[in-house]
């Protein structure tokens, strides 16, 4: 089970932030003597650690560059305190990434699996999908990119869960047609062609133009 350090003093957020990430299975300490936070980082141990800015006695610069005298545990940063010189400083301190208060929970979650993907190489505890940069949780069967969340009804949803199952091959109309309806009853191609073309519609709304391919006469196609 892996270890997530929350180094905030605002105790709904780091509850809301720990039972949350306990549903993805992870294991969560809230730090809670903020004069001592190397401490509780060294007894935890952690594999990442979410920290705020503002913090009692020292701030969150402080102990990340602390953590950075022994350790390369990821750290990502979640602030209000969001402007371009406060990234830039949580950067140049070591942090390993920066998401601004307020946040969408399952964005906050999405990110931490995604670094702890990179970082150990671990398969994640709700299986996710990504390509270009959007991914695809099939826990609660969201897409998230750059930091959005789009919607997705079950037949958009199941069409690309098909394709990046495959991602640079082709699935046939006919592969497609079986994932979304499931039935041997005959189903209007037509109706396939209008499900993709809305979902293409939506993925270039969101800035994925191009996502899905066609393969004139055989199916589609995501790189």
């Amino acid at each position: 089970m892996y270890r997530l350090l929350i180094v905030e003093d605002d105790r709904g957020i780091a509850g809301a932030v720990k039972e949350q990430a306990e549903q993805w299975e992870l294991q969560v300490s809230c730090v809670q003597n903020f004069r001592d936070v190397m401490g509780e980082f060294t007894a935890f141990d952690p594999h990442l650690v979410l920290m705020d800015i503002a913090l009692p006695f020292f701030n969150g610069y402080h102990w990340c560059s602390e953590i950075r005298r022994g350790s390369n545990v990821p750290i990502i940063f979640i602030s209000s305190a969001s402007d371009n010189m406060n990234i830039v400083m949580a950067m140049n301190m070591g942090a390993d990434d920066f998401i601004a208060k307020p946040f969408d929970q399952s964005v906050l979650m999405a990110k931490i699996q995604a670094m702890l993907r990179r970082t150990y190489n671990f398969a994640p505890a709700v299986p996710v999908l990504e390509c270009r940069g959007a991914t695809l949780n099939t826990g609660d069967n969201t897409l998230i990119y750059k930091d959005e969340k789009i919607s997705l009804t079950k037949n958009e949803y199941r069409i690309l869960l098909a394709l990046m199952e495959s991602k640079g091959k082709v699935v046939s109309r006919e592969k497609l047609m079986e994932r979304l309806w499931q039935t041997d009853c005959f189903v209007d191609e037509n109706t396939l062609t209008v499900n993709v073309n809305r979902l293409r519609k939506k993925l270039e709304r969101s800035g994925l133009d191009g996502l899905i391919e066609t393969k004139f006469g055989v199916g589609y196609l995501i790189e």
